[in-house]
């Protein structure tokens, strides 16, 4: 494995090479690889699969918006017990009882390589995160679940040879980048601690990549509307809110400007995106980070199509500035064509089909007959 070579060939040099002109040196720091201590008789194990075997899948951050999706798909892909979802939150009933659950926090390094080692991981999934608006509120919180917790994860699946898949956002870009579109390759000079941990996300695992040979993939999430999960404190929610309400009393009161343009993905078209990239096989991944998109719009947009089954719906715009400041500084468009290209992205959802999906799925007679399936 290139770690394990690269940290054997480390701890050749320095036991046989005088340090200062003085002494040889008897206790070893792999401060070049992780700041954690590696006593002599670590073992380093890794699973190798054929192309028959099923990875053995970890999702952290597993009960926020995608993370119980991509666990259904991947359960039905590679059967239940193969993949394990993971928070330090306590998961409803539902979620508990459809597969492997377990305890993780991220900031606990020991904890987390357990994991990973008494449950033979080989693919892990990073989705903890606090999202933008979250983030700005608490950034020292920020900083540690986004940065420390990354390199946590980043230091354990170089070490075991995982492929890991963390997702990066609209928000990685700033007001300087190209708005519309916004290519792959830009500048990036974000305005929140989201989108600069998120940079500095893509940026560690590309340098993982080159130089330990860790199976990085990202992809650049625009804003991801769904219906399973209630909106969880992102500058896009906005998009999920509106059918709530919509629903519920003909009212919203949208916290964004009525012409504030973002790129926007149905939920299944996100997670179908994030299992593409994950199987594509290594040589068509030209890039480490991918931009993928589906559709953009504004508030108003949104409205007159959602208007067009609910004529009575009242849109009241109250811009909350510290949002608006963020969308502000965000793309306005994705260029995903090198996704497209490189291993065959498509998106099946536009605006109008989002709309009719998301209205019929949290209808009330829609929701009554969830309620007595489950």
């Amino acid at each position: 494995m290139p770690v394990v070579r690269t940290l054997t060939r480390t701890i050749k040099q320095v036991l046989q090479s005088p340090v200062c002109g003085c002494q040889t040196v008897t206790s070893v720091r792999f401060i070049g690889f992780s700041p954690r201590q590696v006593t002599s008789d670590a073992s380093f194990h890794s699973v190798s699969f054929s192309e028959t075997d099923h990875p053995r899948v970890l999702i952290t951050g597993g009960l926020g918006q995608l993370g119980v999706g991509l666990a259904k798909l991947l359960r039905k892909r590679f059967g239940n017990n193969n993949v394990i979802l993971s928070d330090i939150r306590k998961p409803p009933d539902n979620v508990f009882y459809s597969g492997p659950f377990i305890y993780s926090d991220i900031l606990d390094y020991k904890n987390l390589r357990e994991i990973v080692v008494n449950n033979r991981i080989t693919w892990l999934i990073h989705y903890s995160a606090l999202l933008s608006a979250v983030g700005e509120a608490n950034v020292p919180l920020a900083r540690a679940v986004n940065i420390t917790g990354l390199h946590n994860i980043l230091d354990i699946a170089a070490e075991h040879g995982l492929r890991l898949f963390v997702p990066s956002t609209i928000g990685a870009f700033g007001p300087t980048s190209p708005r519309n579109p916004t290519p792959d390759l830009c500048i990036q000079r974000p305005k929140t601690i989201y989108g600069v941990s998120k940079v500095h996300a893509e940026l560690m695992g590309e340098y993982y990549h080159y130089r330990y040979g860790l199976d990085f993939r990202c992809l650049r999430y625009p804003g991801i509307i769904s219906a399973d999960s209630q909106p969880g404190g992102g500058t896009t929610d906005y998009a999920v809110q509106i059918f709530h309400d919509a629903i519920k009393n003909g009212r919203f009161v949208c916290n964004l400007k009525p012409d504030t343009r973002l790129p926007m993905m149905y939920i299944d078209d996100c997670l179908r995106a994030t299992m593409e990239v994950l199987e594509a096989p290594a040589e068509s991944l030209t890039m480490r980070t991918y931009n993928i998109n589906a559709m953009s719009f504004n508030p108003e947009e949104l409205a007159q199509e959602v208007r067009k089954h609910l004529p009575e719906l009242e849109v009241v715009y109250n811009m909350d500035a510290v949002r608006q400041a963020i969308a502000d500084s965000w793309p306005m468009n994705f260029d995903d064509s090198n996704a497209r290209k490189d291993w065959g992205w498509k998106h099946e959802y536009d605006l109008p089909e989002l709309v009719t999906t998301m209205l019929g799925y949290l209808s009330p007679e829609s929701l009554n007959a969830q309620a007595q399936a489950s």
